[in-house]
């Protein structure tokens, strides 16, 4: 017979005596947004440091508040051609002295970047070319889930926590994806973005 001192870890609660310590599970990386089948798959990825930005993991920062240059700290991953590609990552803001700055792009070959979400001081999310307000909320501290799906030749659609916000129509060509944190150019630093749990699918 088990002591009543003994512990034991029963349904993620430990029980040692008269101390009840409920153990919270750490939250599980979500599902592909919209229906399959889907594949998942690791793309090889380099690492962009310019002017003052610096990249630690999935750590990114732009340490400088300046409002001109090539500010950026970011991944870039290798470039795809064709199917129709999910990218989803979590990022959150632990600082913002800044304002205006990319934290996700969908890059297009030998023509810039084809979409970009950036954060302004606030919580504002917006797409950069156009300036439509994707979402509000992304404040420091908060954790967003970002999800674009890529029908290359047809749409580019981009999820916030699961929900549709944005839609573009997409050419045929070569893209790839970036994430960090990259001074935009109306925006500034400092900047510090942490990214987690970053995931891709083709179909």
């Amino acid at each position: 017979m088990r002591s009543p001192n003994q512990a034991r870890l029963r349904a993620g609660v430990l029980v040692a005596g008269p101390l009840l310590v409920v153990l919270a599970a750490l939250p599980a990386a979500a599902d592909p947004v919209e229906s399959g089948p889907w594949t998942s798959y690791s793309p090889s990825f380099n690492v962009q440091e310019r002017g003052c930005g610096d990249v630690s993991d999935l750590t990114f920062k732009l340490t400088c508040s300046d409002d001109d240059g090539d500010q950026r700290a970011e991944r870039r991953y290798v470039t795809y051609t064709s199917g129709i590609r999910q990218f989803e990552g979590y990022f959150k803001i632990i600082s913002l002295g800044g304002t205006r700055v990319s934290l996700k792009q969908t890059f297009k070959d030998q023509s810039g970047a084809y979409f970009m979400l950036a954060v302004e001081r606030g919580g504002r999310l917006y797409a950069v070319n156009g300036g439509t307000t994707i979402a509000t909320g992304a404040t420091i501290g908060t954790e967003v889930r970002v999800n674009t799906v890529h029908e290359v030749g047809r749409t580019h659609r981009t999820y916030i926590n699961g929900s549709l916000k944005h839609t573009v129509s997409s050419d045929s060509g070569g893209f790839y994806d970036k994430l960090g944190a990259y001074r935009t150019s109306s925006g500034k630093g400092p900047a510090t973005v942490e990214w987690s749990d970053i995931r891709f699918w083709r179909k």
